[in-house]
């Protein structure tokens, strides 16, 4: 099974594992609680129809009024600050849900708005985290020159630090700005300022919402937006460091995959069709056994490599051992011998069968030769022939 399945069959564990862990912790940390808040809930409940006199249906239209009134306490949310406040979070993918168009218009131009501006917002927020961690190396270069530290380089270990300590001071110095202006807790501040980076969005615990802030307030108004997206390009620029360099590691095995599958077809080299000039240089393009080249030149003066005599000089035919660059491998895949072309009449022509056919050198089958010119008589050991795999043959460079 190869790696990148593996790596995925893994997270798939781990994820579902993750998810099982969590829902167990929620469950033992806020059921109780939830039912006895359901059960304070139906007391007021009770005690509000006994003392008004009312029934259940008068119950629940009030009911329905106080939450349908709940947006309105804010002010006007669709004139132009509350309009762009709700772009920002649909751009951003937070989604507070604090307020959510009605009309059919609404909704279809929100549909139609998100196609296009979240891939814009990931974009923009991906590239502005790339240039907030090159300025973070160059920082880091900076300061360890002229503390004459003998490495000055930026490492990714140093940057994520850089990166999670201006996460820390962003959320920690938001959290200050809303537990003022919004009368939270400093923990509920934090907590706004972490669902809010992360873009959950849970729409709990939302900003500009008391005292029709969005209309009365216009420097908080901008505070608060540029701490969305400031934050949020921190944000990016911890993701760049952390997320997506587990994500591109299936596309680097894949690459890694395929370059050793290239080195592994190198292997196998046929020097078929080659030829060798008088000055030892390789012609790529021979073809056939007439001598002539494919651009139709002559070759008298060449030596083709199906021809397997070198003047009888085994000095001389070391010398033609050459290097190929793998721009010159037309053939990647080893000839097979047929059997029947192994003849075992230890003649000379069954020998020149098989050096015709650019498969064996004398050295590898264990043959010796001596200059064709006046050969009577070749030397063979049989057993060493025998012992070879005759199946495939092929020329070792």
């Amino acid at each position: 099974m190869k790696k990148q399945n593996v790596r995925t069959i893994s997270l798939i564990v781990c994820t579902f594992t993750y998810l099982l862990v969590g829902a167990a912790v929620f469950d033992a940390l806020e059921s109780e609680t939830e039912k006895r808040r359901w059960e304070a809930l139906q007391d007021a409940e009770d005690m509000i129809i006994r003392k008004y006199n009312i029934s259940q249906e008068d119950f629940k239209v009030m009911e329905t009024v106080v939450l349908k009134s709940e947006s309105h306490k804010a002010g006007q949310q669709w004139k132009f600050t509350g309009a762009f406040y709700y772009a920002t979070t649909v751009l951003t993918t937070i989604g507070y849900g604090h307020s959510t168009p009605s009309t059919v218009g609404g909704k279809l131009f929100t549909m139609c708005y998100a196609i296009v501006g979240i891939p814009l917002g990931l974009v923009m927020f991906q590239s502005i985290g790339e240039r907030v961690n090159r300025l973070s190396s160059y920082v880091i270069k900076a300061v360890r020159s002229s503390l004459r530290c003998k490495r000055t380089v930026a490492s990714e270990v140093d940057l994520i630090c850089v990166v999670t300590t201006l996460s820390s001071l962003t959320i920690a110095g938001g959290a200050a700005a809303f537990s003022k202006f919004e009368g939270w807790s400093y923990f509920d501040s934090v907590y706004y300022c972490f669902i809010t980076l992360t873009t959950i969005g849970f729409g709990d615990m939302v900003a500009l919402q008391r005292d029709n802030a969005l209309n009365r307030k216009p420097e908080y108004v901008m505070f608060a937006l540029i701490f969305i997206l400031f934050g949020l390009a921190i944000v990016a620029a911890s993701l760049n460091l952390l997320v997506l360099r587990f994500v591109t590691m299936n596309t680097e095995d894949e690459r890694r995959d395929e370059a050793q599958a290239m080195q592994a077809l190198q292997v196998a080299v046929k020097l078929e069709g080659d030829v060798i000039t008088s000055n030892g240089s390789i012609l790529s393009g021979y073809e056939g056994h007439d001598g002539q080249s494919l651009n139709g030149s002559n070759t008298s003066s060449m030596c083709s490599c199906h021809c397997m005599c070198l003047n009888g000089n085994r000095h001389r035919r070391n010398q033609y051992k050459l290097r190929r660059s793998p721009t010159h491998i037309r053939h990647l895949l080893p000839e097979v011998v047929p059997m029947q072309d192994l003849n075992y009449d230890y003649d000379t022509q069954s020998l020149h069968t098989l050096a015709d056919r650019g498969t064996v050198d004398s050295s590898y089958m264990g043959v010796d030769m001596v200059d064709m010119a006046d050969t009577t008589s070749i030397e063979l050991r049989p057993h060493t022939l025998l012992k070879r795999n005759v199946s495939l043959l092929s020329i070792r460079i």
